[in-house]
């Protein structure tokens, strides 16, 4: 054979090799449940990302909870035991206290992308967490006041709430007793009486089987869900220009998606009715009131854990 031919056989057979050698799986955790709506809403998506990543980047979901602690998911993508995780800020305030900040977002994420809040949000996380925050996957969820006694103001004296820190400082202003329950805790608690309520997004109680319990729904809602991608932020930086290109193209086309949760909240709106919650509802002024305590008692605890950012984000994400 001839030295050229030679060279243009082995350069070819190469070229399997250096395009494997191109292609980088990340591993992706859910602080969900694998049976959870929000698994469900990115199988999909996590799908398609590998059809059309082939060659430049892969995910390899290795599941929820089982395999990460859900508040241990937030230390696991900082430290890079996995490269990506689906979850909330809640869950990683041990990190810092902006994660819970996003809650409070009266704007869409494609507006926080045009006015500058993403970049801001990167900046925190890149600084305070070592993550890149990749894509807002939940919008147009609020959370609610779920009871099993009535009220007829907002007034929760003499009345013990499970709460998380997304809506520890509201209930608390309103005069809760405040009671801490892992999520798996909840359904005993309610059964026995040693809550009275809890909050939680118009979606995603029936998955925890929680509306067997449940007698009373406070309307209107507060705050906005969030469901967030993040990344161990060395893993970001890692990547070549084309899979930092496919990561950001596949991540808009997620949150391109979220119109979604208007439909799935309706639904679950719809079907909590049909299992027997009953609406509470106010009177306008007092259902503004509500909802003004809401955000005043949230940003002012924003701003005192984060006299540097907090005010910034307020200015950002406020409507």
């Amino acid at each position: 054979m001839k030295p050229n031919a030679m060279i243009a056989v082995a350069a070819a057979a190469f070229v399997p090799a250096f395009a494997a050698a191109q292609e980088t799986t990340l591993k992706l955790v859910s602080a969900f449940g694998e049976t959870t709506t929000y698994v469900k809403h990115i199988t999909p998506w996590m799908q398609k990302f590998n059809a059309e990543g082939k060659g430049v980047l892969q995910i390899n979901f290795i599941g929820g909870p089982k395999a990460i602690p859900t508040f241990e998911v937030g230390t696991s993508v900082k430290n890079g035991v996995v490269e990506m995780a689906m979850s909330t800020g809640a869950f990683y305030t041990n990190l810092m206290p902006e994660a819970d900040f996003l809650k409070l977002a009266q704007i869409s994420v494609a507006e926080q992308r045009r006015n500058g809040a993403f970049d801001y949000i990167n900046k925190v996380w890149n600084q305070k967490a070592n993550m890149q925050y990749l894509a807002r996957i939940v919008e147009d969820t609020p959370f609610h006041l779920y009871l099993t006694k009535r009220i007829d103001k907002p007034d929760l004296k003499d009345l013990k709430i499970r709460v998380t820190p997304v809506y520890r400082d509201f209930f608390a202003a309103m005069g809760a007793t405040l009671m801490q329950t892992a999520p798996g805790e909840v359904y005993t608690a309610l059964e026995r009486g040693v809550v009275d309520g809890y909050g939680w997004p118009i979606q995603g109680i029936f998955d925890l089987n929680w509306h067997e319990k449940t007698k009373f729904r406070v309307d209107p809602g507060f705050y906005n869900a969030e469901v967030s991608i993040i990344m161990n932020l060395e893993s970001y930086r890692k990547l070549s220009p084309a899979q930092r290109q496919f990561l950001e193209k596949q991540s808009l086309a997620l949150e391109a998606g979220n119109d979604v949760w208007k439909r799935l909240n309706e639904e679950d709106t719809k079907r909590q009715a049909q299992a027997g919650i009953q609406t509470i509802t106010f009177d306008p002024a007092t259902a503004k009131k509500y909802l003004d305590l809401a955000y005043d008692v949230a940003w002012a605890s924003a701003v005192k854990a984060s006299p540097e950012h907090g005010p910034q984000l307020k200015k950002l994400l406020s409507r």
